[in-house]
């Protein structure tokens, strides 16, 4: 490890306001969102409340108050509600497709290199890692595995920040571990498959 410049768990998030809020640094706004996601997690998962119904019945409540406000700031002279300008701007736009673009073209180089380049390595990580998924959304709903994912990404970044060197260890420990049975597994397996050998010779 000494080998390469250490980076820092703030930087590794990004390094903006979003790395702040993961590592509590703004806890305003970290607790905001574990606030927030718990009350919508009660509301969808123990409430029963469905999604659609409840972003309904919030734009009304909004559009009802915005009415009101408007009717009764015009008669008593008071100022109107304070709108932003609620127009896209291109360069948001344009921001997001590129987001887009970047993911569909690793999607797609990821599907070229199983599909043609026969990468079994690959494939069978994408297989483990969708049959994980699979195997954890049988037990789960979508709505509380996103709320889970929201309780470890408000708590696993800064017990990693906290513990960064004893977790660095056993990390770099179980790597190479994992990495000398996977070879042993890959070998194996390999090994079991019938490979036609000099399709060459066939021919001259």
């Amino acid at each position: 490890m000494g080998d390469y410049p250490r980076i820092s768990v703030h930087q590794a998030l990004g390094g903006g306001p979003v790395a702040d809020v993961l590592l509590w640094r703004r806890w305003r706004g970290g607790a905001v969102v574990l606030v927030a996601s718990t009350a919508l997690w009660f509301l969808f998962d123990w409430a029963g409340y469905n999604l659609l119904s409840f972003a309904s019945h919030v734009l009304l409540l909004l559009v009802c108050i915005l009415f009101f406000w408007a009717k009764s700031a015009s008669l008593l002279n008071r100022p109107q509600p304070p709108l932003p300008d609620l127009e896209i701007s291109e360069d948001f736009v344009l921001g997001a497709a590129n987001v887009t673009r970047v993911w569909i073209n690793c999607a797609s180089s990821v599907a070229h290199d199983i599909a043609v380049g026969r990468n079994l390595k690959l494939f069978v990580q994408i297989a483990v890692v969708l049959w994980i998924i699979s195997y954890i959304g049988g037990f789960v709903n979508f709505i509380t595995l996103v709320y889970i994912g929201i309780l470890l990404s408000l708590s696993v970044p800064v017990l990693y920040e906290k513990y960064q060197d004893l977790v660095d260890e056993k990390l770099i420990v179980a790597h190479k571990i994992i990495q000398i049975q996977y070879r042993n597994l890959n070998d194996n397996f390999l090994r079991k498959i019938p490979m036609p050998h000099n399709k060459e010779k066939k021919s001259k």
